[in-house]
């Protein structure tokens, strides 16, 4: 992660509409495997590992592999004020994430994550 995540790097990051959907369905879900925003987002598995590298390298989120997947999620050392706008954004945008909700919601045989089992 980067020294310091400053307004800047996390508004130029999420400045592009793939990084920001994808950012938002992670902050709502906890976290979300390559496959189940490549579904959710409707877009090519390159594209979105892509734009997962951007953000993991602005340090907004953290990857970890369990097997053949790999999992993203909001990196637990961002600073408070980015969490808290994160969540509000979601929140008070939950129809524009609509329809990448229900396509993720009608993934079939999504990865099980042990942290969604906990």
């Amino acid at each position: 992660m980067r020294e310091t995540l400053t307004p800047p790097v996390v508004f130029k990051c999420l400045a592009d509409e793939t990084r920001a959907r994808m950012t938002l369905l992670i902050a709502r879900e906890g976290e979300l495997c390559v496959c189940e925003l490549t579904c959710a987002l409707d877009l090519s598995q390159p594209k979105i590992s892509r734009h997962l590298a951007q953000l993991r390298e602005a340090g907004i989120l953290m990857d970890r592999r369990q097997g053949q997947w790999v999992y993203y999620r909001l990196h637990p050392s961002l600073p408070e004020w980015v969490s808290a706008m994160l969540n509000g954004v979601v929140d008070a945008n939950k129809e524009w994430l609509s329809t990448d909700a229900l396509r993720l919601a009608e993934m079939g045989e999504r990865p099980q994550s042990p942290s969604a089992c906990a």
